[in-house]
């Protein structure tokens, strides 16, 4: 009994079907991670905007609130809490403005910055400018003729 070589092929191509069909399986995987981070990226920027919405639509009817308490006779004082939901974006970079035009809020992100008019029917003037670094709750205070924005209390 002698052995002899033979030129066979076949294993030749089983393998490169291996490979073949394990670099298409890298190429899937690869395809999937992008669109998984772009979905990913996508959620968080529209929670950013979702939240950044909600919380100006909040701050603006407690500065129609306080309007409301404004035009009541006698030394009427008047403050309300408003809750800040946090956002993704770096919240120390925030600036909240209220003035006689409204209430504005600005990022070095243009697509977070927010102008809400607001009625300005108040019995008085409008101020107040916080950065929200840290803050969970903004108070707005209607006090002496003035409607401001606070990270504090007021003490009375």
């Amino acid at each position: 009994m002698t052995r002899e070589l033979t030129k066979d092929e076949a294993g030749a191509s089983t393998e490169l079907g291996y490979i073949f069909t394990f670099l298409l399986g890298v190429l899937f995987l690869s395809i999937f991670s992008v669109w998984a981070f772009g979905l990913e990226t996508a959620t968080r920027e529209n929670w950013n905007t979702t939240a950044v919405d909600v919380n100006m639509a909040d701050l603006a009817a407690a500065v129609e609130r306080a309007d409301l308490a404004s035009r009541e006779d006698g030394g009427v004082k008047y403050a309300e809490s408003v809750k800040w939901r946090f956002t993704e974006a770096d919240e120390s970079e925030f600036i909240l403005t209220l003035d006689d035009e409204g209430l504005h809020l600005d990022h070095p992100e243009n697509e977070l910055d927010r102008d809400i008019s607001i009625s300005a029917t108040s019995g008085g003037n409008y101020s107040g400018r916080i950065t929200l670094s840290g803050i969970s709750e903004i108070w707005v205070v209607y006090e002496d003729g003035v409607t401001y924005l606070s990270a504090n209390r007021p003490d009375f």
